[in-house]
């Protein structure tokens, strides 16, 4: 590990314990009381999101053979697919973003995929998780809009004119935004000519292209129902993870189904941030918006460390048991080079 990826790891862990300290500090939060209602908590509720994470993390694993089916000769197993996807968990539970790299250098241990190939179907895959996440996240903004309206208002408290009211908000956000994006359309096309040489545009516009790609990708796959049936059940699997988790604690045991898909949407938010593991940026935002359903700061921050706890000795533990399993198999991958060595593992295809 050179210089400059230490110092991202040692920043992206001062940002972790930060967010940790602040999200602690401000809700008052005894460590002694948060250890007395995590250990009193109901466990048989904690084996059942256990199981829910297990059928997730399958799930994931099979969807990621089928897109890896149309592109490689190899055919990985459904253990060497899933023991890799658990290995990049536990990767990104050290180094932020370091899973991608873990789980496709596994598979290569395991079953000779290029990385460079398999990379690219992780990449295509994240793509389709960022549209179940933005079609979720615009689910809750219309199931829950009193509320996270509500929740705005008193955000912003007196920076808002007397009288303003959530639709009120809304029309004149929804007015800036439709005016912002007519102005937009407006100079794009007048300018268009000039803006296509700027290298700005060029990286945006390539960003973007290769977005459309990923997502036209699974016109390639030779069963994209089953595709699309497992990303479904990987997205109803994390539902689940957190939600059974309500019923483990009295504090929590009336949040409802709603609760769950905004917890479920925001600290997906919170694991997607550049902290390892979520860590920190999870219990600050799940912990701001159990607020939103009666909690108080203090139970709504022991809901937001005791989810990712669960999570987080989960993965752990699945992550140990999968290294054991490629440490069990090295005997039939001896022949294989190291994957940074091996220029048949990173050579770019045309």
């Amino acid at each position: 590990m050179n210089l400059k990826n230490i110092l991202k790891y040692l920043i992206s862990l001062a940002i972790a314990g930060g967010l940790l300290w602040f999200t602690f500090k401000q809700s008052h939060l005894d460590v002694g009381d948060l250890m007395q209602k995590i250990s009193a908590a109901d466990y048989r509720w904690v084996l059942l999101s256990g199981l829910f994470t297990i059928i997730a993390h399958w799930s994931r694993a099979e969807r990621w053979r089928l897109l890896l089916e149309p592109v490689v000769p190899q055919r990985p197993t459904s253990l060497e697919t899933t023991v890799s996807v658990l290995t990049g968990y536990l990767a990104n539970m050290a180094l932020p973003r370091a899973g991608e790299v873990a789980r496709c250098g596994t598979l290569y241990r395991l079953s000779a995929v290029p990385v460079n190939v398999s990379f690219g179907t992780v990449v295509a895959e994240r793509l389709f998780d960022l549209l179940m996440l933005i079609l979720l996240l615009g689910a809750t903004f219309v199931l829950e809009f009193d509320r996270l309206s509500q929740f705005f208002m008193e955000f912003l408290g007196g920076k808002l004119p007397k009288g303003s009211s959530g639709s009120s908000l809304l029309l004149l956000a929804g007015a800036v935004v439709l005016g912002g994006a007519l102005l937009a359309w407006f100079l794009f096309n007048r300018y268009r000519e000039a803006l296509g040489k700027h290298p700005l545009y060029q990286k945006v516009s390539g960003f973007l292209k290769g977005l459309l790609d990923g997502l036209l990708s699974v016109r390639k796959l030779r069963r994209p129902g089953l595709f699309v049936v497992h990303t479904l059940l990987i997205w109803t699997m994390y539902y689940l993870m957190s939600y059974t988790l309500f019923f483990a604690m009295p504090a929590t045991a009336g949040l409802g189904m709603l609760a769950g898909l905004t917890i479920l949407v925001v600290g997906s938010l919170g694991m997607a941030a550049p902290t390892p593991g979520g860590i920190g940026s999870f219990h600050l935002l799940v912990g701001q918006v159990a607020l939103l359903y009666g909690l108080t700061s203090q139970d709504g921050q022991i809901l937001a460390t005791f989810i990712h706890g669960v999570s987080a000795v989960m993965i752990i533990i699945l992550g140990i048991l999968a290294l054991l399993v490629v440490l069990l198999r090295r005997n039939k991958t001896t022949n294989l080079p190291d994957v940074l060595d091996d220029p048949k593992a990173i050579k770019l295809e045309r």
